[in-house]
């Protein structure tokens, strides 16, 4: 029997099968997996999601596995190494954000006790679990998150980075109404 999924889940990659399936829309706590995907959407931008995913071990291995502490101190010759790698996708602007997106990660760690403790705190902990299908870009909560992490000098954080951010990480739940993902 074949499984009724979110329309986005294109059934001939199993690459993004097992991304909706695993990860997508559920609960993530682990400061190291919400960091690198608050990265990974920052360089999604402009591209297709399967674009991301399929050079995501790529990412891990560029990025020393999206370790904050280890990224924020990249040195010139450490970005130029990430420019040259056919890996990754070399764009220096979303590169250069990464770095700086990591300081202003550990600052928010620093602050808050841990960027779980920061980003769950916008909903007191709760997931936003939408019941209308409707296909959303950005929210209310996705601009307040978007302008404070802008705000502590965060880049490639707009509004529908930031919702595509809280989808992936389970802060909200749109999985489709008819998806075997959704909570009945």
């Amino acid at each position: 029997m074949e499984l009724n999924r979110c329309r986005w889940a294109d059934p001939t990659s199993d690459l993004y099968l097992a991304y909706h399936d695993q990860e997508w829309g559920r609960p993530e706590h682990d400061d190291r997996k919400l960091f690198e995907m608050l990265i990974l959407e920052g360089f999604q931008a402009g591209l297709s999601w399967i674009t991301i995913l399929k050079k995501r071990e790529a990412f891990r291995q560029a990025f020393d596995n999206f370790d904050p502490v280890l990224v924020a101190e990249y040195s010139p010759e450490k970005l130029e190494t990430l420019m040259s790698n056919p890996g990754i996708v070399r764009n220096r602007r979303k590169i250069e954000a990464s770095v700086q997106n990591a300081k202003v990660f550990l600052e928010v760690q620093k602050e808050f006790g841990s960027f779980d403790r920061y980003l769950w705190g916008f909903t007191q902990g709760q997931v936003i679990l939408n019941t209308d299908d409707v296909v959303r870009a950005s929210t209310e909560l996705s601009d307040r998150i978007s302008k404070d992490l802008k705000r502590r000098g965060m880049k490639f954080v707009g509004t529908v980075i930031i919702y595509s951010f809280l989808q992936a990480v389970g802060v909200v739940n749109d999985h489709e109404t008819g998806c075997w993902c959704y909570p009945h």
